[in-house]
């Protein structure tokens, strides 16, 4: 079996008191069970970092943002009541990542994200948590971030 990454979970035991061997399992006849065909190792490293990119709250709702128009770091402060260097630093974290692009417009840089496929990531993840959280009955409030900056716990909206 081919190696996943290098920072891969161990095997579980496939054997044991209380576990199957492999050659004991037998599959539901309703099911298909032919493995998934694999991924590329190298792609499936580049989406696990752009998955990182995107695990911050702040991240999520600066994507979230950029997916209806492009915007300029003062806007985004505005709209997410989040701090201009807080803001300023998820974006280096999401263009670093190849999320967002940044085009000097005079004196602002203007950030659009780089292809949609990024905002359906993020609305398909906040929509399921939305919907597994009962978060539902809220709608889309207040996405809180508990990420410090120099240990002040931020709010955005």
């Amino acid at each position: 079996m081919p190696a996943i990454s290098p920072d891969a979970e161990p095997a579980q035991p496939t054997a044991g008191p209380g576990l199957e061997r492999p050659e004991d399992h037998v599959h539901s006849p309703d099911r298909d069970a032919h493995p998934a065909p694999l991924w590329d190792q190298q792609v499936l490293v580049e989406a696990g970092e752009l998955l990182r990119a995107l695990a911050a709250p702040v991240r999520i709702a600066i994507v979230l943002q950029l997916r209806t128009s492009e915007r300029c770091v003062h806007e985004l402060v505005d709209a997410l009541g989040v701090a201009q260097p807080l803001i300023s630093q998820h974006l280096r974290v999401l263009k670093s990542a190849g999320v967002v692009h940044g085009e000097r417009h005079g004196r602002e840089v203007v950030y659009r994200l780089v292809d949609e496929h990024l905002a359906h990531i993020v609305v398909d993840a906040a929509t399921h948590a939305e919907e597994t959280s009962g978060a539902r009955s809220r709608g889309p409030a207040a996405v809180r971030s508990t990420e410090s900056d120099g240990g002040q716990e931020t709010e955005t909206a």
